[in-house]
């Protein structure tokens, strides 16, 4: 089975063979995936090296003359270290593109706090009008690649990780997926946090809901899913409470109750693996029990 990379290198080969107006930028990450590609079409395969800014700025500059251009790298150096650029070059000058991440919030322990993002869907919260997918299996994400290189001109963020699950959920863009019905309170999964959210509720009475896109956030369906009961706990593979505000939003004409769960401020300087950290942060199926159960009962 592919990984996420994987398929988002295949994916966005086949569409450049398929489509003219697309354009991908690198900065060396994926450049050998890529290789193939960028001999059949050297116009529109473009890898700046290691500059980050510079691969935002050549993204932007693309989108200003009618091209639907990917950038892409690993997370920390895609949204955090170009942030100037993604506020101003295409935020600020009206542009669209499609981020494409890997490395997630730990993917790569050994490579350190400089190739870990926790914070990036926290940052892009500070910029308006971003699309961000959060997919959780390689099939959801070239279905929202799909949809991100045919959504006109927007601004999306695609973050890719090697945590995944084990299934596929038939995703559509823009909603929450009711996976399991319940009585005692809902769990909002995100993304590669699902099959850890189902084990951790087997046998317990609570709804959860599947998020692989989380902005827009999908108020309609947590409100609906909250009619009966309103304790919500929202479990996300990056920093603990980032859609908080947004569940509050959905919920604020009613009396709830809300857990966010996800990765702590805190650094773990303990780089270890993707399971040793899900463990140390409380976001293994075990902790999720213990934590969900206590704030439920």
């Amino acid at each position: 089975m592919d990984t996420m990379r994987e398929r988002f290198i295949k994916t966005a080969s086949r569409l450049l063979d398929e489509d003219p107006r697309l354009a991908v930028v690198l900065a060396d990450i994926s450049a050998d995936g890529f290789r193939p590609a960028a001999e059949r079409h050297p116009d529109r395969l473009i890898n700046v090296g290691i500059r980050e800014q510079l691969l935002i700025g050549a993204a932007a500059g693309l989108a200003f003359t009618g091209m639907r251009p990917i950038a892409h790298t690993f997370a920390s150096f895609l949204v955090e270290r170009p942030f100037e650029q993604v506020k101003l070059d295409l935020g600020h000058q009206g542009v669209g593109a499609v981020l494409v991440s890997a490395a997630g919030s730990y993917d790569w322990p050994a490579g350190g706090r400089t190739h870990m993002a926790p914070g990036d869907v926290a940052l892009l919260d500070t910029l308006p009008d971003w699309t961000v997918h959060v997919p959780g299996h390689p099939d959801e994400a070239e279905v929202l690649l799909r949809h991100a290189v045919a959504d006109g001109d927007g601004k999306v963020y695609l973050r890719l990780s090697e945590h995944r699950n084990e299934q596929a959920v038939g995703v559509t863009p823009g909603r929450f997926t009711v996976v399991r019905q319940g009585g005692r309170g809902t769990v909002v999964a995100v993304g590669p946090m699902l099959d850890a959210v189902l084990a951790a509720t087997e046998n317990l009475d609570v709804t959860v809901l599947y998020a692989a896109t989380v902005r827009p956030f999908d108020g309609a369906a947590l409100l609906a899913a909250t009619e009966q009961n309103a304790n919500v706990v929202l479990v996300e593979p990056y920093l603990a409470g980032t859609s908080a505000n947004e569940a509050h939003e959905a919920l604020a004409d009613r009396p709830h109750r809300l857990l966010a769960l996800g990765v702590p401020r805190g650094e773990h300087r303990q780089y270890g693996s993707i399971p040793e950290h899900l463990a140390a942060y409380g976001l293994d199926a075990h902790g999720l029990r213990d934590r969900i159960s206590a704030f439920l009962w």
